[in-house]
């Protein structure tokens, strides 16, 4: 089959398309089979969608897809580029949560000036760029002597991407913070609201709920709520039985009425409770209105290692039950070539695809699809992840028909339309990262 061509034309017309009508704005004239795809064709006019529907003859250049599927730019709602591609020079010792900690630590130590932070950024978003990402969120190392300057390159990336990538930055740090060093935690909660960022947070791995634990989260939501920003936490990334602090984190939205978004991200001990205490979680997360994200590679990669052991389980949050009780649910990158998850390339469809595997999200009737596109443009606030007529012609077109099709391959012959044309898809090169 040759490859997708596009007319050097500011009008024209993509024909034999198949769309997903989950990430269609107004799909009610379209007729989905039991993929949940349904056939169209889609008019770019002047960096825009024009239209989805029927094709008719309008003398535009007809571009013939084929059946093949389409899709909006993709949205990643947890990264790390900030500490992203540094594998390299540091190399997780034993594929550990500890081992990965310990290795960031002392590669930022040694490493995160401007410069490197700004070129692996820059890297990091010229792969997303290139497999079709259209929005993203990173988490940002948050510490003494790393804050301003990783807000800082992040602020120049924001500037730079503007409109190819729409970013948002989370700043991520201890919660203990929160009462241990108040001038710290203070000049963090600055740095956000200066960079219109997001508050964060890494609740205690394994353990268990605790009046102080509830003193931090406490400060925490004050703070967000004085400064107007959402939250997103890590939490629970841990097989511990103690590890409970999402329900913690519920308790606290509703104890203090908070308005704003709230994102809980990994959440892997949930899966490990027991039946009522899940549903029990659940309930209280559902209440809380907080969104879950699965970062299903990573979480796989670091999650029940012992050397010499096959692992037990997969690490991942229970993201059926969460649907099924109402909750807002999404799956990530993650890290990239980094200590946490030494893989990855931020490629939404590899996410997918893994997700797909690892999670389950074959064999169900859910619009599984929207965890990585609609789903997180809504929790971010943007209109990215969907199509709708008049929005920006960003889009990824594919040979495959069916999503077995789309699955089950990694779709390196598709196209990605950014204002309606094609953009370059050569990924960097490694070698730019040599010191």
């Amino acid at each position: 089959m040759p490859a997708i061509a596009i007319p050097n034309t500011t009008s024209y017309r993509l024909i034999n398309a198949r769309v997903p009508v989950c990430l269609v704005a107004d799909a009610a004239h379209l007729t989905p089979d039991a993929d949940g795809l349904a056939p169209c064709s889609i008019v770019i006019d002047n960096a825009r969608i024009a239209d989805i529907g029927p094709a008719v003859q309008d003398g535009l250049p007809r571009v013939d897809l084929a059946d093949g599927i389409v899709l909006p730019r993709l949205v990643d709602m947890h990264t790390h580029i900030d500490k992203g591609h540094i594998w390299h020079r540091a190399q997780n010792p034993d594929g550990t949560h500890l081992g990965a900690r310990n290795a960031v630590m002392a590669d930022r130590s040694a490493n995160w000036s401007r410069e490197d932070v700004r070129k692996r950024m820059d890297f990091a978003l010229r792969c997303a760029f290139a497999h079709g990402t259209g929005a993203l969120r990173t988490h940002i190392d948050s510490y003494p002597k790393q804050t301003e300057i990783s807000w800082g390159v992040f602020a120049e990336m924001r500037e730079q991407w503007k409109g190819r990538i729409a970013l948002q930055a989370v700043a991520l740090f201890p919660i203990d913070r929160a009462l241990t060093d108040e001038a710290e935690f203070h000049l963090t909660v600055e740095t956000v609201a200066k960079h219109g960022g997001v508050l964060g947070g890494l609740t205690f791995l394994g353990e268990a709920p605790n009046p102080r634990s509830d003193a931090m989260l406490d400060t925490i939501f004050e703070a967000a709520a004085a400064n107007g920003l959402d939250l997103d936490f890590h939490v629970d990334e841990s097989d511990s039985p103690d590890a409970r602090s999402l329900g913690q984190i519920a308790e606290a939205a509703l104890r203090h009425k908070f308005k704003g978004r709230i994102v809980a991200g990994h959440c892997c001990s949930l899966a490990l409770a027991g039946d009522n205490e899940r549903a029990a979680i659940i309930a209280k997360v559902a209440e809380a209105r907080i969104a879950i994200v699965s970062l299903p590679m990573c979480n796989m990669y670091l999650q029940d290692r012992q050397s010499g052991r096959t692992p037990r389980w997969r690490g991942v949050a229970p993201l059926h039950e969460l649907d099924a009780a109402g909750v807002t649910v999404m799956v990530a990158s993650d890290n990239t070539r980094d200590p946490f998850y030494a893989y990855g390339d931020l490629d939404m469809l590899e996410v997918h695809r893994e997700a797909t595997r690892i999670l389950h999200f074959d064999h169900s009737d859910r619009p599984w699809l929207k965890t990585v596109a609609a789903t997180p443009g809504e929790v971010m606030g943007l209109p990215n992840g969907r199509m709708a007529i008049g929005a920006p012609a960003g889009l990824v077109l594919t040979r495959a028909r069916t999503l077995n099709e789309l699955l089950s391959r990694p779709q390196a012959d598709r196209v990605v339309l950014y204002a309606g044309k094609p953009v370059d898809r050569t990924l960097p090169d490694y070698r730019e990262l040599d010191a």
